[in-house]
């Protein structure tokens, strides 16, 4: 079996599993944030079951709209902040909180080898832990909360080989861009996504949460990477909770198997307005931006935030340009600011906000007017993502996103070598 199927396999009673199976399948953690969360949690009521399966394996992150915008807003995160206090569930608020994809790991909370539900589609940014780790909607988590199982069809299995080294400033949002742009944002629907390669072993967890952050944007199910030493060093620590390790057998059967030279991926690009509209750094060409986005659950981690510093140390954003930088969780900042990657960036000209998903999804803290261009690290660029429907947005990795800001229009970080 692959390793999406030794998951659910396990998770559901049965020795073995195919793509295809409808399975009941058991739940290790539940998810939802401030926009999912208030319809799961209607919808949790109308089943008229007084109390969540088990309040332990139920998290809830505020992280769209918080530091809450409006009145709207505000009110959603109190529905949230209530429920929560009610029923005992994990919960994170401002000042302790982070984007719940960047949290959720940090804490210890996602695991090798677990089933995790949740109520937003980049779920799937688990995987790189091995877990298996996947997006639904705010009924079926209201179900998964009361009763601890979801339904589910196991997914077939595509299997990624990305062979050599990446070259200098080439990471896991460019290996996935880079998939992306040659499969198509169908090219893996509905499969699980599964990495593998030189390349992917040399891949820090930043990188790697970065690739399964965005299987999504394939159409996968899930994007899991294979339990190492990498893993193991990062879960150090972390967590006291026991934890298990499942591999994908030699004779494992895939849908398909995609090979890449990894050593000839430049920094991508994916131009508006999807993420599967990519070029190589060397063929962007002169397309000038009003703003830099760097965060997200996509690149907002601490390695993404030293990329960026390498970039703006002892240069100026440009004067035209918005550079907004928003670290992926407390501890983020509070690493960055040890490392004096924050004083980096004030001193280039950028701002620095507290942990928010904000403008990935034309929140706030960064919306886009009409005519308006960001390069941005986040995961999506779907017209009007970021705000206007005639704003567009580019995606690319930190460094990238560092270099715009600088230059003023989108550049890699080799022109200023």
């Amino acid at each position: 079996m692959t390793l999406a199927e030794k998951i659910l396999a396990a998770h559901s009673g049965k020795e073995r599993v195919s793509p295809g199976d409808f399975l009941n399948v058991r739940c290790d953690l539940v998810l939802s944030n401030d926009i999912t969360a208030p319809i799961a949690i209607r919808e949790f009521e109308r089943l008229g079951i007084p109390h969540v399966f088990d309040p332990s394996k139920i998290v809830m992150v505020p992280d769209h709209f918080c530091p809450n915008k409006d009145i709207q807003s505000a009110t959603q995160a109190s529905m949230m902040r209530e429920f929560a206090g009610k029923q005992g569930l994990v919960y994170f608020e401002v000042g302790q909180m982070g984007i719940e994809h960047v949290i959720l790991p940090e804490k210890g909370l996602a695991l090798p080898g677990q089933v995790i539900v949740g109520a937003d589609s980049h779920t799937c940014t688990y995987g790189a832990l091995g877990a298996f780790a996947t997006g639904m909607g705010s009924t079926d988590i209201a179900v998964a909360m009361a009763t601890g199982e979801i339904w589910m069809k196991v997914p077939p299995t595509i299997k990624f080989i990305y062979n050599g080294r990446p070259a200098k400033w080439t990471g896991g949002k460019d290996l996935i861009l880079y998939t992306i742009g040659d499969i198509g944002v169908d090219g893996a629907l509905s499969s699980a996504m599964e990495f593998h390669g030189q390349a992917i072993d040399s891949l820090g967890m930043d990188g790697r949460f970065t690739m399964s952050n965005m299987a999504i944007e394939a159409g996968g199910k899930a994007g899991l990477f294979q339990v190492d030493a990498t893993t193991r060093r990062y879960l150090k620590g972390r967590t006291r909770n026991k934890y298990s390790v499942y591999a994908s057998d030699a004779d494992a059967e895939y849908s398909r198997v995609i090979e890449y030279d990894a050593s000839k991926i430049e920094p991508q690009v994916a131009f508006p307005h999807l993420p599967s509209n990519t070029r190589p750094i060397s063929r962007v060409g002169n397309v000038p931006i009003d703003q830099a986005v760097i965060g997200s659950c996509t690149n907002g981690r601490l390695d993404d935030l030293r990329l960026a510093a390498r970039v703006l140390k002892g240069r100026k954003v440009d004067p035209h340009v918005r550079c907004i930088i928003l670290p992926g969780s407390q501890q983020i900042y509070l690493d960055a600011l040890k490392e004096g990657l924050i004083e980096i960036f004030i001193r280039a000209g950028a701002a620095v906000s507290t942990p928010t998903c904000g403008p990935c999804l034309g929140g706030h803290m960064g919306i886009l007017a009409a005519g308006e261009r960001c390069v941005s690290t986040t995961n999506r660029n779907f017209v009007g993502r970021m705000g206007h429907p005639k704003s567009e947005v580019y995606l690319a990795n930190p460094a990238v996103a560092a270099a715009s800001a600088v230059v003023g229009r989108i550049a890699g970080p080799g022109e200023m070598e």
